[in-house]
């Protein structure tokens, strides 16, 4: 899913301190088909690459690479190149614009995948003794409950 995110500033969205960070679900409507098609190909060919490396490597080396955010490079540059063009649309450059919402996309995705190393432990610590489901289930609980508490903490 693409969000974009809305910021204020002091300088007309291009550089300043920003004021407000939101979530606007508007954005979902403005990515267009091609831009879906490049997501999901590119995460399916790290998904391909990761399989060919458990084949050569074993399964320890082909689950660090399909641990590897596939369909974050491309959700980025559509980010950049959205907000790129809602202020071109304006008359404005937004080279600036767009690299600051890429950013704050990027240390949320970071924030979300710190809090999957608490997913993975708990599953590494309690599936070998406990029902899958029930250990999935804790595990995700723990993976939103950290990543919000770090959210929560970084925004602070």
């Amino acid at each position: 899913m693409v969000l974009r995110v809305v910021c204020s500033s002091d300088t007309h969205g291009e550089i300043g301190s920003l004021k407000k960070v939101g979530i606007n679900f508007s954005s979902l409507r403005e990515t267009k088909a091609h831009e879906y098609l490049l997501r999901f190909v590119f995460g399916g060919v790290c998904t391909v690459f990761a399989g060919i490396m458990a084949k050569h490597f074993g399964p320890a080396v082909g689950g660090l690479f399909l641990a590897f955010p596939a369909i974050f490079p491309a959700s980025a540059t559509m980010i950049e190149n959205h907000e790129k063009r809602r202020k071109a649309e304006q008359g404005m450059n937004g080279t600036i614009r767009g690299r600051m919402a890429a950013s704050i996309d990027a240390s949320g995705a970071a924030l979300g995948c710190v809090a999957l190393v608490g997913f993975a432990i708990v599953l590494w610590v309690e599936l070998p003794n406990h029902n899958p489901l029930t250990v999935v289930v804790i595990a995700t609980l723990t993976w939103a409950v950290m990543a919000y508490t770090l959210w929560a903490f970084r925004k602070g």
